[in-house]
């Protein structure tokens, strides 16, 4: 859940009491607007006090003063835009998250922007984005909280700006897509005992509410559907699986081939009977951050009415061992027709994929598809916990998506599918197995996938490194990052969207 924060747009004026927030280069000078602010004596203030603490305006550098002479303020705060060259490609939501790291449950007046530089509607909008994202934490369980909160209560921005009516009609936008990526987060933290397949399902159904239509797939209609993979996956679980399938139809015409995302949605992931040790058991709840992007990315789109239509499906399913669970040296048959020869019950997330991405081409026809899933360890080692791993079929695609990446800082690496990696998973005694081994463990993974997509421009994101367990950055504190959201928008928004 997002913590209490209020941002408003408005035009500069008095500053009144409460934080006063102002942004300067290494050279130390002010904005024109920030010394209309300020008054005579602000820049000589700043000057005095950087050189007292040796600040030095230094990109995403803070210094502080409290009670400062001669203006109304509680406290004065000065944010570090670095050099010229760095407030050229000033990233404005990692600027609002770190201006909101030093303000948190306090009331402040933000004066965007710096000397020489003008702030353009889309710049304020996205710092409220990284500020609202920033401002997120998951507490929700905690009966005894923090001894302040009471008195600190939310924190509430008034950014000020020349532009401040058309960046508030912008920010309605990228609130749509902090509202997604809190939705991700909050669903990626959830503990298992409350977030099973059918909570999940129900979930994700209040996505009607924004005029996304739902249809839930029970465990009949799967098997109805030839779904053995998936249903292989869930057999050693009390907790039934579910399919959902969200449509959003914001194109003109309704008819046009929908953009298709597909989430791995593992609630749980024990490996079954391939149990994984205990150590770090625990995470295995994040299993589904596949899923939950997709969620998180429907509900951004619906709420900006975004003039697009897509497909989003999840497979939701736990993996726990029992007397009825799937065991190595089993043969299931996909939805396909496919035969798979079960290695590792530990490799689950490629089976739920299966179904799920067969079911979607089959009956949407997609124009791409695009899944992600928490998928290999393999991809960690790879690429660590700052980068996901890109497989794809289609050289475009896989551009757009590396481009959106790079602009929202969720960044990708392409990975190779040589015909190799697909030979290592063919099996004696079935049509493949669902593992290759452990070299090339992410790449043989996703030549498991593409055998499920035919001749459809489809992308697979391995975000087992991304998705949960997330390293702190400057919009991010949480456990689940609520990673893809932001990267999948963008790329709708850049290429797919009707302008």
């Amino acid at each position: 859940m997002a913590d209490a924060i209020t941002i408003t747009f408005g035009p500069l004026g008095s500053v009144g009491r409460g934080d006063l927030v102002v942004f300067v280069g290494d050279d130390l000078s002010l904005s024109g607007a920030a010394r209309d602010v300020l008054g005579s004596g602000g820049a000589d203030l700043v000057a005095r006090a950087a050189a007292a603490e040796k600040f030095k305006g230094r990109s995403l550098s803070a210094l502080v003063l409290p009670a400062p002479a001669g203006i109304e303020a509680d406290r004065l705060v000065v944010i570090g835009l670095g050099s010229e060259k760095d407030r050229a490609k000033t990233d404005w939501p990692v600027l609002g998250g770190f201006t909101v790291g030093k303000l948190s449950g306090r009331t402040a007046r933000v004066v965007l922007g710096a000397n020489g530089s003008a702030v353009t509607a889309e710049n304020a909008a996205d710092f409220a984005l990284g500020a609202r994202l920033r401002s997120y934490s998951f507490d929700r369980y905690k009966t005894k909280k923090k001894p302040d909160a009471d008195e600190n209560g939310g924190t509430t921005l008034h950014l000020l700006l020349p532009e401040h009516e058309a960046a508030a009609q912008a920010a309605k936008a990228s609130d749509a897509v902090a509202e997604g990526v809190l939705i991700a987060r909050d669903l990626i933290n959830e503990p298992p005992n409350v977030l099973y397949p059918e909570e999940f399902a129900r979930r994700a159904s209040e996505l009607t509410k924004l005029g996304v239509e739902v249809e839930v797939l029970e465990p009949a209609r799967m098997r109805e559907l030839g779904m053995g993979a998936l249903l292989a996956v869930a057999q050693g679980s009390v907790r039934e699986p579910r399919i959902v399938v969200m449509r959003w139809n914001g194109a003109a015409d309704r008819s046009e081939a929908p953009v298709a995302l597909i989430g791995k949605g593992v609630v749980f992931d024990s490996g079954g009977v391939s149990i994984k040790s205990a150590g770090g058991m625990e995470d295995m709840k994040g299993d589904m951050g596949g899923a939950a992007a997709v969620v998180g990315t429907l509900h951004a789109l619906a709420s900006r009415k975004a003039k697009v239509n897509v497909v989003g499906a999840i497979g939701i399913v736990e993996n726990m061992p029992d007397g009825g669970s799937y065991r190595p040296s089993d043969i299931v048959t996909s939805m396909s027709g496919q035969t798979i020869e079960v290695i590792n019950t530990d490799a689950e997330g490629r089976l739920v994929l299966a179904d799920v991405i067969w079911h979607v081409q089959s009956a949407y026809k997609p124009k791409f598809m695009i899944d992600l899933a928490t998928l290999t360890g393999a991809i960690i080692v790879a690429l660590g916990q700052d980068i996901a791993g890109l497989f794809s079929n289609d050289d475009e695609l896989a551009a757009r998506i590396t481009a959106a990446g790079e602009a929202t800082g969720e960044k990708v690496w392409r990975m190779p599918l040589a015909p190799s990696f697909d030979k290592a998973i063919d099996s004696k005694f079935a049509d493949m197995k669902n593992t290759g081994g452990r070299h090339g463990g992410a790449a043989t993974a996703a030549s498991f996938i593409k055998r499920y997509v035919n001749d459809v421009p489809w992308a697979h994101l391995d975000i087992a490194g991304v998705g949960m367990s997330s390293n702190a950055t400057e919009i991010n504190r949480s456990w689940g990052a609520g990673w893809g959201v932001r990267l999948l928008d963008r790329l709708v928004r850049e290429h797919y969207e009707a302008k």
